[in-house]
This record gives structure tokens, C-alpha cells and sequence, in this order.
């Protein structure tokens, strides 16, 4: 894609979103677009770095030290959000570089994040990522320990910001976006990670404040 394509596909949009809140008639909604850039090379996504964008969501710890680090030292106001799964070997160097964590599932991960986080005198936010459908090959928490979990979290002085699922690629997303939104506010937390290029309008309706949008915007992916 051009970088003028790119643009126009970011800038498209953000329109159908103001477009899905002025129909829901509230103005509390403003759902921030994270450009999920994992596997992208650099090029496709300095567009969109010029252009203004702030938020841009990467998979791998290691791709995204190799493509940000010069970056975001260049651009204060890059935000970058680690959407995939996260090993704790990796947890001091995702630190380094991302500013949000969206996939903590686990005791093991939070403790250890705590522990890095102490160490690098750093805080970062984060959310709790929940199985929505309960799928044997998805990570996340189970909905029956998501409390429990948010306060061994709290215990662990971690800044929760919200929770985050992948709900499954066929069926009804909305039924999950609408759980998801009830389980969020039981928790009282302000953030919603959720909705991809295929259901951002419908995690837009159920409130979301994060939506993790790639091919959308950047093509599809080799």
C-alpha cells in the first residue's frame, strides 16, 4: 500500500467510528485505534508516525525492540501496546520498550512484570486477558478468576488499566463484547482492550476504549 493509502485507511476509519457514536448518541465514547503493526516492516508504518498517529500494537518482543527503539526515541509521543502472548524471559525487555501490556494471564507473569518493573523503576499499564468463550487453545483468564486475578494483580501494585479478549473468529462477537463490558465494569476499571478489523463498530457499541486494528489499515499479511 502507498503511504497516502495507509492514511486514507486510518483516516476512513475513524470517520465510521464518530459515524457509529453520533448513532449511539453519546459523547463518552472515544475509542483510541491501536495500528496493530506486528510483521510489518518500518517503512509501511513511518506514514502513519508523520501522519500524527500515536498508538501502534506490535506481537513479538524482539521485533519490536528491532523496530522502535530508535523511533520512539525520536517521537515522545509513541505509545506501543504489546498485544500477543508474553514468556517471562521476556518480561525486562518488553519493559524497555512498551508502554502497554495486554495479554497478563497469569500468576507467574504478573509477579514477574512486579518484580521488572521495580527493578527498571518503571510502570507500566496493563490489562487482564480474559478467555471470553473459554477455548481449550486460547490464553487468558477464566471468567470465574478474572476477580480473584485482578486482585492478586492490585496486590502486586500493578497498574490494571482494563481487560482484553480475542473472542473466537467465528460466531457473535457482540455477545462477547457485551460480557466483556459488564465483567470490565464489575471490576471498575476505565479501559477496554477489544475489537479487531472485522468488529471494531460492534466493540465500539460495547464500549471499548482500545481497538486493535492491522489489516485494515496496513493490508493484508504475508
Amino acid at each position: 500500500l502507498s503511504k497516502h493509502m495507509i492514511i486514507d485507511k486510518l483516516t476512513s476509519i475513524e470517520n465510521e467510528i464518530q459515524l457509529k457514536i453520533n448513532e449511539l448518541k453519546t459523547s463518552s465514547l472515544k475509542p483510541t485505534i491501536i495500528a496493530v503493526s506486528k510483521t510489518f516492516p518500518i517503512e509501511n508504518i513511518l506514514p502513519l508516525v508523520k501522519f500524527g498517529h500515536a498508538h501502534f500494537g506490535e506481537n513479538k518482543v524482539q521485533e519490536a525492540l528491532d523496530k522502535w527503539t530508535e523511533i520512539k526515541a525520536d517521537n515522545k509521543n509513541i505509545k506501543l501496546h504489546l498485544i500477543g502472548p508474553l514468556q517471562t524471559n521476556k518480561v525486562k525487555f518488553a519493559l524497555k520498550i512498551f508502554d502497554y501490556i495486554h495479554s497478563v494471564d497469569r500468576e507467574k507473569l504478573a509477579i514477574k512484570i512486579a518484580d521488572e518493573q521495580n527493578k527498571q523503576s518503571k510502570k507500566i499499564k496493563i490489562f487482564i486477558q480474559i478467555n471470553i468463550a473459554n477455548e481449550e487453545q486460547k490464553s487468558g483468564v477464566k471468567k470465574e478468576k478474572v476477580y480473584e486475578f485482578f486482585k492478586f494483580c492490585k496486590n502486586l501494585h500493578l497498574d490494571v488499566i482494563g481487560t482484553m479478549c480475542i473472542p473466537p473468529q467465528e460466531g457473535n462477537s457482540k455477545s462477547y463484547f457485551l460480557e466483556m463490558n459488564k465483567i470490565n465494569e464489575k471490576l471498575n476499571l476505565p479501559d477496554l482492550s477489544m475489537g479487531m478489523s472485522q468488529d471494531y463498530l460492534e466493540a465500539t457499541e460495547n464500549k471499548a476504549t482500545f481497538l486493535r486494528i492491522g489489516s485494515k489499515i496496513f493490508g493484508r499479511r504475508n
